[in-house]
């Protein structure tokens, strides 16, 4: 089985994606606060770079799964808060299904025979 490298980019992406909507299931919050959860609740083992971070923000919000405004951070400073849309927890659920139903079946892979 080979895969392409954008499928495998895909893959990330799409995984990323969903973690900041579940993320943001929580409530509003700013960029880095997203990067630092996901790294504390994945016991800092997952670590989003602004680099892949503010693109995907970006995206999502181009695609109306989120909502943004500009306000100030806890320490006084201009930052963009992100919120989940109607559409944004819609798929959310799609993708918590999907990788779910995936990750379920690459276990029963790795589970001795």
């Amino acid at each position: 089985m080979t895969q392409k490298k954008s499928e495998t980019g895909d893959l990330l992406r799409d995984t990323l994606d969903m973690l900041i909507l579940k993320t943001l299931s929580r409530g509003e919050m700013h960029g880095y606060d997203i990067a630092e959860y996901i790294h504390e609740r994945s016991d800092q083992v997952l670590g989003v770079e602004e680099g892949a971070l503010y693109p995907a923000l970006h995206r999502l919000e181009v695609r109306g799964l989120l909502a943004a405004e500009w306000g100030a951070s806890d320490n006084n400073r201009r930052a963009k808060y992100y919120r989940l849309t109607a559409a944004g927890r819609k798929q959310l659920a799609e993708e918590t299904a999907y990788w779910k139903r995936m990750s379920s079946a690459i276990a029963r892979i790795l589970e001795p025979a």
